[in-house]
């Protein structure tokens, strides 16, 4: 793991799944820390371990408001925007409230941190802008037309940021997150996540419910990658780097039917009748793409990035986490 000491770095969406992580690596380096949330989706436990800590500040603020980005942004050396609305779902039932926070909210972050001077954006942009392009794996400037407001979205943050550094010079990378999974992950609401929901019910003796015949495929990404592709991009000093988008992911694809398949296995370590559990299946989501798979070709090239965790290795560190928090 590259290692990135004595920084100013302010986490949008801090106290959230991805941005909860972030802060935990960058303290254990020795760096100042500023969390940003609303608490919408972000959860107060996820952070509570480092409101001690005197190199981490938590602002209580909401990206749609200029002033709370404006504060949050202030000598800060470098920005790891997290904050969003996620989920197709819930973009398809409220449209207008995704387009607020990951549109209006997120240009309210540019905005602040170009004024501030900031040394590198960094952002999580989303494979859900390959939208209807239907060829595998995907590489990074071939786009198709989106099929949710979620991912129109997450599409105009790339376009945003490209303008920025091109008329304000503020250097900017997109990471275009794949299906990413891990420790502190949501397994609860209408919205959450494939894997720690799955892994709820399946520890709870309920019947995980697959949308479609489980034949949907996804590049499914471990948190600590995550983590990496962040780190690098904030110390990469190659200029050709800069001002990119990039995939992150692992690189290989499973279905839902093998996910499933695995969770089990992994599971029944911990309790056999887990085994037995039958498996629903329902209709396809809408907005959603069949399969996904990234190219990480672009990523190893420039930033020297190289995943540590498979899939398999990955389930197996988050089940442990999830056994031990969610029983």
């Amino acid at each position: 793991m590259v290692e990135i000491s004595n920084k100013k770095i302010l986490v949008t969406g801090g106290a959230g799944f991805i941005g909860s992580n972030l802060c935990e690596i960058l303290l254990k380096m020795n760096n100042t820390v500023v969390c940003l949330d609303n608490f919408s989706t972000g959860k107060k436990e996820n952070i509570v371990p480092f409101l001690k800590n005197k190199q981490f500040t938590l602002i209580e603020g909401d990206i749609r408001n200029l002033e709370d980005c404006t504060k949050a942004v202030q000598d800060m050396d470098f920005v790891l925007h997290q904050a969003a609305l996620g989920s197709v779902p819930r973009s398809i039932a409220d449209p207008i409230t995704s387009n607020e926070v990951n549109i209006s909210g997120f240009l309210n972050m540019l905005v602040a941190s170009r004024d501030a001077k900031v040394k590198r954006f960094v952002y999580a942009a989303s494979s859900s802008t390959y939208g209807d392009s239907e060829s595998l794996p995907k590489i990074e400037d071939t786009i198709g037309k989106p099929l949710s407001p979620y991912a129109i979205t997450k599409f105009v943050n790339e376009l945003y940021a490209d303008i920025f550094n091109k008329t304000y010079g503020l250097d900017t990378i997109g990471l275009r997150y794949f299906n990413v999974f891990g420790r502190r992950q949501d397994p609860n609401g209408a919205y959450a996540a494939v894997i720690p929901k799955f892994v709820s019910q399946l520890i709870n003796h309920q019947s995980p419910t697959i949308n479609g015949d489980g034949t949907f495929s996804r590049d499914f990404t471990y948190i600590d990658n995550v983590i990496q592709m962040n780190l690098l991009a904030i110390s990469c000093e190659k200029k050709e780097a800069v001002n990119q988008i990039y995939n992150v992911a692992y690189g290989q694809r499973a279905t839902l039917n093998e996910l499933v398949d695995k969770l089990k296995e992994l599971l029944s370590d911990y309790d056999e009748r887990i085994s037995d559990i039958e498996i629903t299946y329902g209709p396809n989501r809408k907005g959603d793409i069949p399969h996904s798979l990234a190219s990480i070709d672009k990523a190893k090239k420039l930033l020297k990035y190289s995943p540590q965790f498979s899939l398999a290795e990955g389930l197996q560190e988050a089940i442990d986490w999830y056994w031990k928090n969610l029983k």
